[in-house]
């Protein structure tokens, strides 16, 4: 195991980022704390909750002390049984909605909304996706709707969990420069992303996850009518071109998506992460960012 100690500097901020995005929030309480002890009450109030009535109440006080021994000429004595604290009631898991009745009812919130703002309105008030319960904020979108520039990314880090604002920590640090070198800034453009919750630990949604976030982002596309969509990532690409492919097979490639009556040309190319990873593939990225800019500059 490596300790902090024999790394350097960069090594250590990777290592504190690599942390953060797992979603680790503090490494040493204040205080130390008996996780064992802690464990063994919580078993302990767990049986006790599930035991039935009758044999909590038969079952003596622990601290009861024993009764005096009986004589002759007068009654045994008895200490009144040690009141119980109360054991707390177990915490009540959220309500589990079907799957078919989620996606039903984000499909109505959606197609409900009328405006950027409505929309974002009705997300922020949806609670049939699961994901919701363990994030910070709804990560819905920012920059410029009027722009005709689209850039999706696939869903929230803890950088953009944490501030509430897609693309935020190092990857928006990189993806503002990818954006500069080609005549773009993120004012300019409509940043979103297509999950707008953040998974715990950053894992993938699941299927059922991704079609109950659909109908948001494709609302989201309709209602902001971009001419051009730039999406970032093997996530992305899936999503909208569909197939198991790779963003190296995907890559470099303008392909038409419909939304209701809106036809819009799409480009994927590498995800900032990705890069940050593999700086050599930045050479990749540069020819897709430019396909983008030729396409752009011609509207």
């Amino acid at each position: 195991m490596n300790l902090a100690k024999d790394m350097d500097a960069p090594e250590l901020a990777a290592l504190l980022h690599f942390y953060a995005d797992a979603g680790v929030e503090w490494l040493v309480e204040d205080e130390p704390v008996d996780r064992f002890a802690q464990f063994a009450a919580q078993k302990a109030a767990q049986a006790e909750a599930r035991a039935p009535a009758s044999a909590r109440q038969q079952q003596p006080a622990q601290n009861e002390p024993a009764p005096a021994s009986r004589t002759a000429t007068s009654a045994p004595k008895r200490t009144a049984p040690t009141a119980r604290a109360a054991a707390p009631p177990p915490a009540s898991a959220p309500v589990s909605v079907p799957d078919e009745q989620a996606v039903a009812s984000a499909r109505f919130a959606a197609e409900s909304a009328r405006s950027l703002d409505e929309l974002k309105t009705a997300l922020e008030a949806f609670n049939g996706c699961n994901l919701k319960n363990g994030a910070r904020n709804t990560v819905f979108a920012s920059g410029n709707p009027a722009s005709g520039i689209m850039v999706i990314g696939p869903m929230p880090n803890a950088d953009d969990d944490r501030d509430g604002v897609p693309f935020a920590g190092r990857q928006g640090q990189l993806l503002d420069r990818m954006l500069g070198a080609i005549g773009l800034a993120r004012d300019g453009v409509l940043l979103t992303n297509v999950i707008p919750w953040r998974p715990p630990g950053n894992r993938m949604p699941s299927q059922a996850e991704m079609d109950i976030c659909r109908p948001f982002l494709e609302r989201q596309v309709a209602l902001a009518e971009p001419k051009l969509l730039l999406l970032l990532g093997n996530f992305p690409a899936r999503f909208f071109f569909g197939g198991n492919g790779t963003i190296h097979s995907m890559r470099g490639e303008w392909r038409d998506l419909s939304f209701g009556g809106l036809t819009v040309s799409a480009i994927a190319t590498l995800h900032p992460q990705e890069l940050l990873a593999a700086p050599a593939n930045k050479a990749l990225a540069w020819q897709d960012l430019m396909m983008f800019k030729m396409r752009f500059s011609g509207h």
